[in-house]
């Protein structure tokens, strides 16, 4: 698969705390360089000047309507008639494309602290999206379905740093799956910034699932 000249990107910070998009074009491209014109603040709708070596998560739509996203960074400028910006892509098979449901939902163990009342429990994860989690029980809880309940869930990205969401939760249900006890919470008034920082891990998570396989003996 291939980007072609005049699709539009939307670019969001990967490692900020600030919510922020960027709509641009892709004007050429020649090997795994995208070249795009000066980006537009959706919010402001100003001009954005992107700096060498900031970090984006790209995503953009095909002539067939499938939704695709990648990790990308601005590596240079180009002048011409146009200014343009030099992106980075990567290979095709590094796109993930997206699904079209709430949130995309990724198996992976992450340490979650929940608070309910007086109780405060240390537990992991399964999986984890934007919307919610599933965690492994140990023992006797004193929650129960419908109970509310207090996050605090760690995410470590890739570049080393670690981000804590707190946030108020639902219990949804609580059930036996292989002899073990799960639970499944959706998350309740979670603000868009946090929203993003567990999107980003997500994001993450998914192309190192997809990296390990198309290249199950890496190390």
């Amino acid at each position: 698969m291939e980007i072609k000249i005049g699709t539009l990107l939307q670019l969001e910070p990967t490692y900020t705390e600030r919510v922020e998009k960027f709509r641009c074009k892709v004007v050429e491209q020649k090997d795994n360089i995208l070249y795009i014109d000066y980006p537009i603040n959706i919010a402001t709708k100003k001009t954005a000047f992107l700096i060498d070596g900031s970090e984006f998560r790209a995503t953009f739509r095909t002539e067939d309507k499938q939704s695709f996203a990648f990790n990308t960074e601005v590596i240079g400028r180009k002048a011409g008639n146009i200014p343009m910006i030099m992106l980075h892509c990567p290979k095709a098979e590094e796109f993930i494309k997206i699904q079209r449901r709430e949130y995309v939902r990724v198996e992976t163990p992450v340490d979650v602290a929940i608070q309910f009342k007086d109780y405060k429990y240390q537990l992991v994860t399964t999986d984890i999206s934007a919307g919610g989690l599933a965690v492994m029980l140990k023992g006797e809880v004193a929650f129960k379905d419908d109970d509310e309940v207090k996050l605090t869930i760690v995410l470590p990205y890739a570049n080393g740093d670690v981000k804590y969401v707190i946030t108020e939760a639902t219990i949804v249900r609580i059930f036996e799956k292989d002899d073990k006890t799960m639970a499944t919470i959706r998350l309740i008034d979670t603000d868009d910034v946090d929203q993003q920082h567990i999107v980003r891990f997500c994001f993450e998570r998914q192309l190192v699932n997809r990296r390990k396989e198309l290249n199950p003996f890496d190390l």
